[in-house]
């Protein structure tokens, strides 16, 4: 695929993806040529920080049905997916940021060689205070999301780009704004 890069933002419930997309693009405004996709999930606006698009199941599988995703994916009882949008952006010569899922990173590779993974981390008692804080999860819930992290690992796979949360957002955040600045 012609254009530019796709970074793809993971990490660990908790890490603070959602933030630090969040401080890029406010860094980054108009002045880059670097778009951020929105994700489609099964889940209520409010039942998090992120600003994505909420659809019903049914409306997520007519759309996966008519192709209208160019990656999708479930996770923690929702269905995410990233529109077929990306590639019209990718091809203008757009960076384009993805909020993506670890889990996801074979089948993103497969459809995107070239995309840069943007690997998030912190420490499990960091992700564990960040997911109690946000009050989405029941203390259950939480274990069961720092259990995950441990089977899907917590290095980063090799030429993925990493970024540790652990202090404050501005530090890490600078840190995304530099990444996607050098492209």
């Amino acid at each position: 695929m012609s254009g530019r890069r796709l970074y793809y933002v993971v990490g660990a419930s908790g890490v603070g993806k959602d933030s630090l997309i969040r401080y890029a693009r406010d860094a980054l405004g108009e002045a880059h040529a670097v778009v951020f996709a929105h994700r489609y999930i099964t889940r209520a606006p409010g039942a998090g920080s992120e600003n994505h698009v909420e659809l019903t199941r049914p409306e997520f599988a007519l759309r996966k049905r008519h192709g209208l995703f160019a990656m999708a994916w479930q996770s923690h009882g929702y269905h995410y997916g990233i529109g077929v949008e990306i590639d019209r952006w990718l091809s203008t010569d757009l960076a384009v940021v993805v909020n993506g899922s670890r889990s996801y990173i074979p089948a993103a590779r497969r459809r995107y060689p070239e995309m840069k993974i943007v690997w998030v981390s912190a420490k499990p008692h960091v992700l564990a205070a960040r997911l109690a804080h946000r009050g989405r999860e029941s203390s259950g819930e939480i274990t069961e999301r720092l259990k995950r992290n441990d089977r899907l690992g917590v290095e980063p796979p090799p030429g993925a780009l990493h970024i540790s949360n652990e202090g404050t957002i501005e530090a890490a955040g600078a840190q995304l704004v530099e990444l996607l600045c050098s492209s």
